[in-house]
């Protein structure tokens, strides 16, 4: 098993599938660090050597922001907003959707699961 970014990737899998578990790391972003390692689309990750692997951890800590790093940045970012108490900032800071979409009927995702409402009637 291969720790990557504190990342166990699972060794049955093709190398570009597998580093897509690790928080930040997209489609694109794999691709990009494998052709920048030199390494075969078909690769998996139980063939690796112990020399890519270390190639491949150095490309993403020199390169990518990822896991704890992101998340923090993420959280700080989002808690910035709600400081300004900007329309943003409010719209998390009473957990409701953020990027303009409706809240009549779902939104669920959000506003978490449906509250009854006593003596409410057709």
């Amino acid at each position: 098993m291969a720790r990557i970014a504190g990342v166990n990737i699972p060794t049955n899998k093709r190398v570009l599938i597998a580093l897509q578990y690790i928080h930040g790391i997209g489609q694109k972003s794999a691709h990009d660090i494998m052709q920048k390692v030199g390494l075969d689309e078909a690769r998996r990750v139980n063939e690796l050597t112990d020399a890519e692997v270390l190639q491949i951890r150095e490309t993403i800590d020199r390169d990518f922001t990822v896991e704890g790093d992101l998340r923090r940045e993420t959280a700080v970012n989002i808690k910035r907003l709600m400081d300004l108490a900007c329309y943003r900032g409010l719209r998390h800071r009473k957990g409701l959707p953020v990027r303009g979409q409706r809240t009549h009927t779902n939104a669920r995702t959000r506003k978490g699961p449906a509250k009854p409402i006593a003596g409410k009637k057709k």
